[in-house]
């Protein structure tokens, strides 16, 4: 098998521009060469364009918010400095959903000798003119699945992203999802319409990406364009909204609004955990929300506030939990 020059090098471009952007630490470039090395050698590119179109419209929001949560949260990175953790992360469920199709549907690649007899008799040779990947009747099934995993992780993260980046904006305090009430701008679990509106359209960015890049690839695809992209955008938008965290304006909600939001956000799963099981801390001297980066140490013991959540998990866990169970419910349900 011929070497991917070509996703190497965009591997490698996309890992120094992080680097010399400050978007990504040596640790996170490094991690990041290999996530998008290896996702965009897969014979799907689709899977790689997602990666790619997550990595760009996430640090674009990154950047566009940067300014507002260095004045709100205590420690913050100002370019967004994500480290191989991070990256990890972000990336876990999609790489690995990536990995196992590549074996499955890709004969003769080193990756499918590691499989189980059970998992390996359901795949078969991957053809792009007489199949699409995201029909339920190849494979067992299997290659659907697997790619509405990677839809479901990216349509999370990306969701999760530009709403805590961009829901961050906002004038007004956010108000929990857990109690309704207001609380700082940055704690972990607070909803709005704007960060609501921003976590759909990045589930609806990550789904249309999908589908066009499977029509341009596979004529398999193009042939049912229309119902496909129709079904990737719908699937993609509520996996968005299912897994994201989101900032908010309190004022745009009356009563009965907010009764009805807090109904349908309760699956929020990213908002859920991190309004229950992730501790948000905010200093009253300062005026900020201190990361979980931040010692209690360096504070006086008075002027620290819990605003809400356990001492569970740190953000970073919060995230790989909630892309995780958002990509698998999202294959299982759709």
């Amino acid at each position: 098998m011929d070497f991917p020059i070509v996703p190497f090098l965009l591997a490698v471009v996309l890992a120094f521009h992080g680097l010399r952007k400050k978007s990504l630490s040596p640790s996170g470039a490094l991690a990041a060469f290999i996530v998008g090395f290896l996702m965009l050698s897969a014979k799907v590119r689709a899977f790689g364009v997602s990666l790619i179109v997550f990595y760009l419209v996430g640090s674009r929001a990154t950047k566009a918010g940067k300014s507002t949560k260095a004045k709100l949260e205590e420690g913050h990175q100002e370019a967004g400095y994500r480290t191989a953790q991070q990256v990890l992360c972000n990336s876990f469920s999609a790489f690995l959903a990536t990995v196992l199709w590549t074996a499955l549907f890709v004969p003769g690649t080193y990756l499918a000798q590691y499989l189980p007899g059970w998992i390996e008799e359901k795949g078969e040779p991957y053809s792009a003119d007489d199949w699409c990947p995201l029909s339920s009747s190849r494979g067992y099934g299997w290659s659907r699945f697997l790619l509405l995993i990677i839809l479901g992780h990216f349509a999370c993260c990306l969701g999760d992203t530009l709403a805590s980046e961009l829901g961050i904006l906002s004038k007004s305090p956010p108000i929990l999802i857990t109690t309704l009430r207001s609380v700082p701008p940055g704690t972990n679990g607070g909803v709005s319409a704007l960060g609501t509106f921003a976590s759909v359209t990045g589930g609806i960015i990550m789904g249309l990406t999908m589908g066009v890049s499977l029509a341009l690839e596979s004529s398999a695809c193009r042939a049912v364009l229309a119902p496909m992209l129709t079904e990737l955008i719908f699937i993609g938008g509520v996996a968005g909204l299912f897994g994201s965290m989101v900032s908010s304006d309190e004022s745009v909600f009356d009563r009965e609004i907010r009764a009805r939001l807090n109904r349908e956000l309760f699956f929020q799963v990213d908002s859920l955990m991190g309004a229950t099981i992730q501790r948000t801390r905010f200093s009253s001297k300062t005026k900020r929300i201190l990361l979980d980066e931040i010692p209690i140490s360096a504070f006086s013991p008075n002027e620290i506030k819990v605003v809400s959540g356990l001492d569970l998990l740190t953000n970073n866990q919060v995230n790989l939990l909630s892309s995780i169970i958002t990509a698998l419910a999202t294959a299982y349900f759709a």
